[in-house]
């Protein structure tokens, strides 16, 4: 299969008149996670949909784990596992029982299954409550259950359909870690999620998308630096000071803007260098104590700069 788990080109799909993608080109690494980035709407179910054989694309082609989507479904299925956004398990029976099910639904004997369930059980911590019914467990143990059973086959590609949707922040952050041990281990991951801080924290790459269109691709940092780098925010004691406190930023060679209505300075900095000469600017001029603090952009910002602009021809494939 290469270095690839996932290949794209030109995908695009129509409902009727509605076109739900347009000409998405995608170069995934195995091993890695992609973000998938966009409001309802936007495509990205869809595009995890084609990706994982639920439904062809109307046109383009789209390959996974070396296969064809369209041609070689079978293919594909046998190396992918899907997610979606609310657990698929059986509550009237154990969390022992719903893997053990699948195991044997994938081909294990009864001695392996039980192997494999124990092992799962093990990893996502579920050990205590594996003879309890489904029914019983919080949100987040259904999540690592659900987790559980996709990873039962050794699936080459997980896609995640919004895993953490109505979590607490305690169940997400173990469903992150989840994740990230899954990746170490060589599992290519494919995120679509609304949370930026989760994509973020987990992609190490990120595909905005917007009205079925790819709008970027890139790192986190490198969509970040997109949009600006850090900026540092003074708040002076007295409006009297900010004339004198513009001309010497200016001459250290800084670009400040001035808020009135808030009473800020912003100053965009570079590096140490630039932060050090504006604290020495604030030193000089601003005769009583002052704010400062340095702040850098986030994929909040990115996705709100990206998503609010008319959408653009797509850009290059993610490598």
């Amino acid at each position: 299969m290469g270095d690839l788990a996932i290949e794209t080109a030109g995908v695009g799909k129509r409902f009727g008149a509605v076109h739900a993608l347009r000409d998405v080109t995608l170069s995934v690494p195995r091993g890695t996670v992609l973000g998938l980035l966009g409001h309802n709407g936007a495509g990205k179910s869809t595009l995890v949909n084609i990706l994982a054989t639920l439904c062809p694309p109307t046109s383009g082609t789209a390959r996974v784990a070396g296969f064809d989507t369209v041609r070689q479904g079978r293919q594909v299925r046998r190396r992918i596992a899907l997610t979606g956004q609310f657990a698929a398990l059986d509550e009237r029976i154990s969390g022992r029982d719903n893997l053990l099910l699948v195991a044997r639904l994938l081909g294990a004997g009864p001695r392996a299954a039980r192997r494999h369930a124990a092992e799962r059980l093990e990893t996502f911590d579920l050990t205590a409550a594996a003879d309890r019914v489904v029914r019983t467990y919080s949100g987040g143990m259904r999540r690592r259950l659900d987790l559980a059973a996709s990873t039962l086959g050794d699936p080459e590609v997980l896609f995640l359909d919004e895993p953490t949707t109505g979590l607490d922040p305690a169940a997400r952050i173990t469903t992150w870690r989840i994740v990230e041990r899954l990746a170490r281990e060589g599992t290519t991951v494919v995120l679509s999620t609304q949370y930026l801080e989760e994509a973020d924290r987990l992609a190490d790459t990120i595909c905005v998308l917007a009205s079925g269109r790819i709008v970027a691709t890139g790192t986190p940092a490198e969509l970040k630096a997109r949009v600006g780098g850090r900026v540092a925010t003074a708040r002076l004691p007295s409006a009297a000071a900010v004339p004198a406190v513009m001309r010497a930023l200016l001459e250290q060679g800084l670009g400040p803007e001035h808020d009135p209505g808030r009473g800020v300075l912003a100053v965009p900095v570079t590096g140490p260098r630039d932060l050090a000469n504006v604290a020495r600017v604030l030193d000089a001029h601003a005769a009583d104590a002052y704010e400062l603090s340095v702040t850098s952009p986030t994929l909040d910002d990115v996705y709100l700069s990206l998503t609010q602009q008319p959408v653009a021809p797509p850009r290059a494939a993610v490598r």
